[in-house]
C-alpha cells in the first residue's frame, strides 16, 4: 500500500491540532478496591510489553479483565494531554494490578507523526514506552522546529516519493538528533526511517481502524474490552469508565 494514497494531509502542519478534543464526565473519587493479580516473577506488569497482532504495543497482564486500548498521534496534543496527565495513574494503579491492559496503537496522521512513530518503535516493544513518552515530553520543540520550516519545502514533501518522506520529515523535525541522545544510533534510526514493511504496516493499521470503527472521531480514541468509548478523550472522563468496567 502506498503511503502517498493513505496519508493525504502529509504536510498538513494545520492537521498537527485536528485530534479529537471530546469531552464527557469527570472521575469518580470514590475508593477502588482492586484485587492484585501476581506478575511475573522479578518484576511487574508495567515491565511486560508486547507487540500485538494489530500493531499495538500492549503493556500490563495480556488476560487482564479489563483491555483498554488508545489510538494515538504523537504530534496530538490532546494524546499529550493525555500522557501528562493519566499515564502515570493508567499504569500505577490499574496496570500494575494486573486488572488492566493498556494496549497503544499509532495512529498515524501526517509525515512527521510517522517520522515520529517509526523511530519511537525503532528499538521493539521494551523501549517503545519511553521514548513515546519522552516524546510526548518533548512535543512542543519537535513541532515548534516543523512550524518554522518554510512552506516551500512542507509543500515538497507532497510530491516527494514515498521512500524519501519519513526520512525527510525526521530531518525537518530534528528527530534524529533528538533519538540519538536517548538510545537509538543515527544507523538505527535511519534504517528504521527507510523501513518499508514498517511503514505499510502503520498505513495497514489506519485502514483497518476506519474499517473496524466508522464512527473513529480521532485521537486519542479509546476501546474498552473491544467497544468505542465515545466523547472520551482525557484522563478524567476516561477513568470513571475504567472504574465501571471493573467492577
Amino acid at each position: 500500500m502506498k503511503l502517498s494514497n493513505t496519508l493525504l494531509c502529509v504536510a498538513a502542519v494545520a492537521a498537527l491540532g485536528a485530534c479529537n478534543s471530546k469531552q464527557e464526565n469527570a472521575a469518580s473519587n470514590e475508593p477502588l478496591n482492586l484485587t492484585p493479580v501476581a506478575p511475573p516473577k522479578g518484576g511487574d506488569w508495567t515491565q511486560t510489553v508486547a507487540l500485538t497482532p494489530d500493531g499495538g504495543m500492549l503493556m500490563g497482564n495480556p488476560d487482564a479483565k479489563v483491555k483498554l486500548i488508545e489510538y494515538g498521534s504523537l504530534t496530538c496534543p490532546h494524546c499529550r494531554e493525555f500522557d501528562e496527565k493519566g499515564v502515570e495513574p493508567l499504569m500505577n494503579t490499574y496496570v500494575k494490578s494486573g486488572q488492566v491492559s493498556w494496549e497503544f496503537r499509532n495512529y498515524v496522521r501526517d509525515a512527521f507523526d510517522l517520522a515520529a512513530t517509526l523511530i519511537a518503535r525503532c528499538n521493539g516493544p521494551s523501549s517503545f514506552f519511553p521514548l513515546s513518552r519522552a516524546m510526548y515530553k518533548d512535543q512542543a520543540n519537535w513541532i515548534g522546529k516543523i512550524q518554522t520550516v518554510p512552506q516551500a519545502q512542507l509543500e515538497a514533501l507532497q510530491t516527494m516519493p514515498s521512500p524519501q518522506i519519513p526520512p525527510t520529515a525526521a530531518k525537518l523535525a530534528g528527530l534524529q538528533d533528538w533519538a540519538a541522545a536517548r538510545g537509538v544510533t543515527t544507523a538505527k534510526s535511519a534504517a528504521c526511517l527507510a523501513d518499508a514493511n514498517a511503514v505499510n504496516r502503520l498505513v495497514e493499521m489506519n485502514a483497518n481502524t476506519s474499517q473496524q470503527y466508522p464512527e473513529f472521531p480521532g485521537t486519542p480514541t479509546f476501546i474498552l474490552n473491544g467497544k468505542l468509548v465515545d466523547k472520551v478523550a482525557s484522563w478524567e472522563t476516561l477513568e470513571p469508565k475504567l472504574r465501571e468496567a471493573l467492577r
